[in-house]
């Protein structure tokens, strides 16, 4: 990110448009129109928020259990160090795996690599676990899969208007 300070135009589109787009035919234009602007200047505000980092994406994000995706299953392997970056490239690459990533590993917990797969139940995770696995050559490495127990609530980042005449934002951690 660069070091630009955030303008005042750039903020108010930050608080307006902290969870969602609207639900409407033109979203950028909604935005714009809440905002006192064009759809064009909206749009041309939130590429530049992206361009600098200030904005890391924008994305679609699917409610897992009301389509019926309600098992999340964490496998975890204790593979070399110097192997892991090779095994995670090739669970990265299976289309079922979301989240893949290298941990350091802890006194208490061996485990170095991490990836998440989703299913409609623990079964179908477990199976598609084991073909990846076998496909990524991960067979043999001692290994357990962690399933969620419930689901948190998940948030970006949020400003807000901090109380008082300041123009200043704040994080909302709520």
């Amino acid at each position: 990110m660069t070091s630009e300070r955030l303008t005042d135009e750039g903020r108010r589109l930050l608080v307006a448009v902290p969870t969602a787009l609207p639900l409407v035919a033109r979203p950028y234009a909604a935005v714009a129109e809440s905002l006192g602007t064009t759809e064009p200047r909206a749009v041309e505000l939130l590429s530049s928020l992206l361009g600098r980092g200030v904005v890391r994406r924008i994305a679609a994000v699917a409610n897992n259990y009301a389509l019926g995706i309600t098992a999340n299953g964490m496998a975890v392997w204790d593979v070399p160090d110097d192997e892991v970056n090779a095994f995670g490239g090739r669970l990265a690459a299976a289309a079922e795996v979301t989240h893949c990533y290298r941990r350091a590993r802890q006194p208490e917990w061996r485990y170095n690599l991490y990836a998440m797969v989703h299913g409609r139940s623990r079964e179908e995770v477990l199976a598609a676990i084991g073909r990846i696995a076998s496909e990524a050559g991960l067979t043999g490495y001692p290994t357990e899969v962690l399933f969620s127990l419930r689901q948190f609530r998940k948030r970006g980042a949020r400003l807000r208007e901090a109380s008082g005449a300041s123009a200043e934002k704040t994080v909302d951690s709520r």
